[in-house]
């Protein structure tokens, strides 16, 4: 009923901001573009969630009012960073995951850390004109070109966007978030009280998701939806929105859980808001687009099957110096699950935690000197990312071949991938890309698919390895929990995982009309780019 009550009003305030438009209507051969993202949604999730009513709205979508669900895959790794770099500019990331070590620079890149995305993006953007020129980004890792721009890692703390009718329209919009939000965050925990109430047994959890759901999907979700209606009514030519709900969720609860999947319920409210607007100017000739960047897997956290021994220290004790004495977990924080805002630090990978650890202000030579999740003894680095591992050899800039890595540690890349917790271990050699399996030895490029050999998308598992490993920043082993012996294993604790090619990673999906011809098989995202750069081109050199 509040809902109802809220998008009523939403639509009076819808009528207001268009009386005063900001940008006149487009011109007739000029389309438009909205990209609505759910973070971390995998195809078979969505799926689910449409056959249990979670989302409505989309459902009409592609049931009666013109779109089309095609089928997506997302190259390897399945990460927002990756995915985004390639979308947004067209180019093959070296974006090997969400933390990891550059040896050119001699130092890490974490995105959380200031100033780590803005220098990839100009690195690896190359100059290159984004799909978001003269446009907006609103939580997302780069900005795509965008000149309009909020949450977005590679301007966190610099959000822009020009012109006083945008600065005055902001605050409209800011004022009426702050209304509704307060309404939702009553409402909210008013239902969550409730069933503390009938559950007394799940009151914990209840209340850890009742402090993400305030955060993420009230305040910010309704500040992302309303900042593009107004956007969408002011005719910005591309608009590109990262809805954080879902992957939050999935990362705390796992990705089929019922509070994970409750949670698309406020997404697809968010989707017919913006798919309202746009049918109110048609003049602007918006063309929407739903997609998903990457799935999640649930996952155990390594620490469970290790006594609290993270896999940056259990690699240096068991591996690297198995005279030395285990030392104790330097981490303890990290054992078991994390609860409340502490989670958002150290238990949930989703954009939230990198967006509260991103503006934490702690010197960053402390961060550097003694930084969770990454340990480096003798010229050794590892770093672990979630359920992928890496491990550096960090006196050389470029990459050690596994023949190089042999001879300085003999039998290491083989002894890893017969570990508890680990699925397989990747690396390079003269002859190409090597997967380590239980022991055995696979070259990935010879048509020994190892692991992945009975799997329906084999080839495509391959070639996004192969793709991996070809990255200058990948590390000289690459470890992944994906697929072990114990169940899918992320090195930092989180119940949903994503970076890996665990299907339900992989797979996701990108809804759009009809009338749009999209490639034929979407098996990476740089052919996104080639597709919605086309709205780029439609403004001319201008």
């Amino acid at each position: 009923m509040l809902d109802h009550l809220v998008l009523n009003a939403q639509r009076v305030l819808d009528r207001f901001v268009r009386a005063f438009r900001l940008n006149p209507a487009s011109a007739r051969n000029q389309s438009r573009v909205l990209i609505i993202q759910i973070d971390g949604l995998s195809r078979a999730v969505l799926e689910l969630g449409l056959a249990q009513g979670r989302m409505p709205y989309l459902r009409r979508l592609l049931s009666r009012d013109g779109f089309k669900l095609t089928p997506m895959s997302v190259g390897i790794p399945t990460s927002i960073p990756a995915f985004q770099m390639a979308a947004m500019y067209g180019v093959q990331p070296d974006i090997p995951g969400f933390h990891y070590h550059d040896k050119r620079r001699r130092s890490d890149v974490h995105f959380p850390r200031a100033g780590h995305a803005a220098q990839v993006e100009t690195e690896q953007a190359g100059g290159r004109v984004g799909i978001l020129r003269g446009g907006s980004v609103y939580g997302c890792v780069f900005t795509g070109g965008a000149e309009n721009n909020l949450f977005t890692f590679a301007a966190l703390r610099r959000p822009s966007g020009p012109g006083v009718a945008r600065v005055l329209s902001g605050g409209i919009v800011l004022a009426w978030v702050a209304l509704k939000s307060v309404f939702l965050t009553v409402y909210e925990a008013f239902s969550s009280v409730l069933r503390m109430v009938a559950h007394p047994a799940e009151a914990r959890a209840e209340w850890d998701w009742l402090k993400i759901r305030i955060g993420i999907s009230v305040w910010i979700r309704e500040l992302f939806t309303l900042a593009v209606a107004r956007d969408l009514y002011g005719g910005a030519p591309a608009i590109y929105v990262n809805y954080l709900d879902y992957d939050v969720a999935a990362h705390t609860f796992g990705p089929a859980s019922r509070r994970t999947l409750r949670s698309l319920r406020s997404v697809d409210r968010a989707i017919q808001q913006l798919s309202r607007v746009v049918g109110r100017v048609p003049e602007h000739r918006y063309d929407l687009y739903v997609l998903s960047d990457h799935g999640q897997a649930l996952s155990r956290h390594y620490a469970t099957l290790t006594g609290g021994r993270p896999i940056e220290h259990l690699i240096f004790e068991e591996f690297l110096d198995p005279r030395a004495e285990p030392r104790p977990a330097s981490v303890s924080k990290r054992l078991g699950y994390p609860h409340g805002f502490r989670a958002y630090h150290i238990g949930e990978r989703g954009m939230s935690e990198r967006l509260f650890h991103y503006l934490d202000r702690t010197p960053r030579g402390e961060r550097e000197a003694d930084e969770a999740e990454s340990h480096e003894e003798d010229g050794v680095r590892v770093i672990a990312s979630g359920p992928n591992a890496f491990l550096y050899v960090v006196d050389t800039e470029t990459p050690l071949t596994i023949e190089q890595l042999e001879k300085r540690f003999p039998g290491l890349a083989g002894a890893i991938s017969q570990s508890r917790g680990v699925g397989f271990v990747l690396s390079r050699s003269t002859d190409g890309p090597v997967c380590f399996w239980r022991g055995a030895r696979f070259l990935l490029n010879r048509g020994e698919a190892g692991p992945f050999a009975q799997r329906e998308d084999c080839d495509l598992v391959v070639r996004g390895l192969v793709e991996l490993m070809a990255m200058p920043s990948a590390g000289d082993l690459v470890i992944y929990g994906t697929g072990a012996a114990e169940g899918n294993i992320s090195f930092i604790p989180e119940r949903g995982a994503h970076a890996g090619p665990a299907p339900e990673e992989l797979h996701t999906f990108i809804v759009h009309p009809e009338a749009v011809r999209l490639p034929a098989a979407i098996t990476h995202p740089l052919q996104l780019y080639g597709h919605f750069i086309r709205y780029q081109s439609s403004r001319g050199s201008g």
